[in-house]
């Protein structure tokens, strides 16, 4: 407590000086590790107040922007460098903003929760607490600290699909194989994307390590204008891919044996093996250059040959015809 005559002023300086104990109390980091912050440089050196250091306001904040930047996968030796910018003058506003933007969402779905029994309910009416696991481990389910009865659905779309596909008669064990098989292949095009937008893109940006501040806000506004872009690209060669194979398959499986056009697939050049003794007397016949050719033309007469042969009458039915003539 302040004593009689002590000034506002002192009190909000005695409030902002803390104890080793205090700041970790505050800033909810231990001990050992604002000393390790110490040692490497992230933390202001404290004021050395007889036998005890005593810590400030500003401590405790770099303590809280340690911990935000740990949190967004930054690693301390990315966030030294940061830091020190921002201590040289060079500011961190922009970097922080651009930080903010690429962690920030990249849908618009809004994330919801579930009741185990709604989410039991949703899937027939068994409990399976196996496949609950699973869920949780692949992130389509999210515990919540103290509801055991409760889950966060991070994305209703793909619980929705796994609802769907389990109704149709898709076993859980192969919903969850599909997906981590399909993030893998996400996880691809999401890489290919970003180094290909860095190279063309953000190249120009992210040339200075840390980036100035106008840098990084200009980059942050591309992230913005090119965020939608990736999804857009995938639904659209999705939707390709699935009208090209689902035509394939459905042909497949009803036998049909009408050509899907010239840009089906099924119709590309593929290189067929021949054995090797083939190849050398048809390079003895017409020539080495010539051997892709020549196999092309008799492949292709062969063809018109057995045409041909399905379009004549059997010999039986020719003497029948002969017979009754």
């Amino acid at each position: 407590m302040s004593g009689p005559g002590r000034s506002s002023a002192a009190d909000r300086q005695a409030a902002a000086e803390y104890r080793i104990e205090d700041l970790a109390h505050a800033s909810g980091a231990t001990v050992r590790t604002i000393r390790a912050y110490q040692d490497r440089g992230l933390l202001p050196t404290p004021e050395r107040r007889g036998r005890a250091n005593v810590y400030r306001d500003t401590h405790l904040a770099r303590l809280r922007q340690i911990a935000d930047l740990l949190d967004r996968g930054y690693t301390l030796a990315s966030i030294k460098e940061l830091l020190d910018a921002w201590d040289t003058g060079r500011g961190l506003g922009g970097v922080l903003g651009l930080v903010a933007e690429v962690h920030g969402p990249w849908t618009d779905e809004q994330a919801d929760r579930i009741t185990r029994d709604e989410l039991i309910l949703k899937f027939g009416g068994a409990p399976d607490e196996e496949a609950v696991a699973e869920a949780v481990d692949l992130g389509v389910l999210e515990a919540i600290p103290g509801r055991d009865d409760e889950f966060l659905v991070p994305s209703p779309q793909e619980l929705a699909v796994a609802v769907e596909l389990h109704a149709a008669g898709v076993p859980l064990s192969a919903i969850s194989g599909h997906l981590r098989e399909l993030r893998g292949q996400v996880e691809q095009i999401a890489s290919r994307f970003l180094e290909f937008t860095t190279e063309h893109v953000f190249a120009r940006y992210l040339g200075h390590r840390p980036p100035t501040d106008s840098d990084a806000a200009e980059a942050a506004a591309m992230v913005r204008r090119l965020r939608p872009l990736a999804q857009q690209t995938v639904d659209a060669e999705l939707a390709r891919a699935m009208r090209t194979f689902a035509t394939l398959h459905l042909h497949h499986h009803l036998g049909a044996d009408t050509p899907l056009g010239p840009d089906s697939p099924s119709l590309a050049a593929r290189r067929v093996d021949l054995p090797a003794e083939t190849i050398r007397a048809v390079q003895q016949l017409v020539g080495e250059e010539n051997v892709s050719a020549f196999v092309a033309a008799a492949a292709e007469r062969e063809v018109q040959s057995r045409t041909l042969d399905a379009l004549m009458p059997p010999a039986s039915k020719v003497a029948q015809i002969d017979q009754s003539g």
